[in-house]
């Protein structure tokens, strides 16, 4: 017996928030990022997410950004979607970036709210608003108030939702009531933004997920959503509660994703270079620690 899910995924299902790899001098390596991108694609990615929070957008040029997806692009070709992260504090450089991304070959754009600022949401609002208009691409919104301090509430997201060109978010809002009102009055394709929250939001509704730990197990992540389109509820419980040891390890012990992940993926001979500063890399023991819980994982 299979599932039936009537929502659209517009950026595939299985979507990975793909790190930036660096040479050891600091440089983006763009050799190193056609590698690791055409490894989560033979590994059960469907979409890739370029230059978000773990692609480390803040410290990365305009330049590298659009280089990146240039890159990524050469390498995947047209078999899956790349979203470009092009949120910034600035509306009118956000705007810029999401027609840089759309010239470079991105599918669509991810698009955080202003940080720091802390916008109230009329302005939120008129701020996506403004990106949508701009740009010919769709969008994907960002709702992560830990990081940014505002919220996206769920009646904005219901108006922001009548524009044809913001067609999904990416959920790190951690309010599982809030997303389940957007869900029932909009058609919106929510993706898991937290990685302990996959089945969780998948079984209400979203469409699929955005994930950082996908750039080490990228195939573990995918068997969740897998199973459970298959009705095999039991079997995706099961491989998420697997997959919680490494997941909180790498998204929840006190260093940033970004940190936690290429640290794993250096340690597994994959392409990641250091992280750049204000970010330190992480010390051995973090790091013994995460491929312990990364080598139990693929051999349950």
């Amino acid at each position: 017996m299979t599932t039936a899910r009537p929502l659209s995924a517009p950026f595939g299902r299985a979507l990975c928030a793909m790190i930036t790899p660096f040479t050891e001098a600091g440089a983006l390596d763009l050799d190193g990022a056609q590698r690791l991108a055409a490894r989560l694609v033979a590994r059960g990615c469907d979409g890739l997410v370029l230059s978000g929070t773990t692609g480390e957008s803040p410290t990365t040029t305009d330049a590298e950004k659009t280089e990146l997806v240039r890159a990524v692009r050469a390498a995947v070709g047209d078999r899956v979607p790349l979203v470009a992260g092009v949120g910034s504090a600035d509306t009118r450089h956000t705007v810029a970036l999401a027609l840089a991304a759309e010239k470079a070959g991105a599918d669509g754009v991810l698009v955080v709210s202003p940080y720091y600022s802390r916008p109230p949401q009329d302005a939120l609002e008129a701020h996506f608003l403004e990106v949508a208009d701009a740009c010919g691409l769709p969008v994907m919104l960002y709702d992560i108030p830990g990081r940014t301090g505002t919220r996206i509430e769920p009646e904005t997201m219901v108006r922001l939702a009548g524009h044809p060109r913001i067609v999904a978010v990416k959920d790190c809002a951690y309010d599982l009531l809030g997303t389940q009102k957007v869900l029932s009055r909009t058609e919106l394709a929510y993706y898991a933004g937290c990685d302990e929250q996959i089945l969780a939001l998948y079984a209400v509704g979203a469409v699929g997920y955005v994930s950082t730990v996908a750039n080490v197990v990228p195939d573990r992540l995918r068997a969740i959503v897998d199973a459970f389109d298959a009705g095999d509820t039991g079997g995706a419980a099961r491989l998420q509660r697997q997959a919680m040891e490494l997941i909180e390890l790498l998204m929840a012990a006190g260093l940033p994703g970004t940190v936690t992940a290429k640290a794993l993926l250096d340690d597994l001979g994959l392409p990641a270079g250091p992280v750049r500063p204000p970010l330190r890399p992480a010390g051995r023991g973090t790091r013994d620690a995460l491929r312990a819980a990364h080598d139990r994982l693929v051999s349950a």
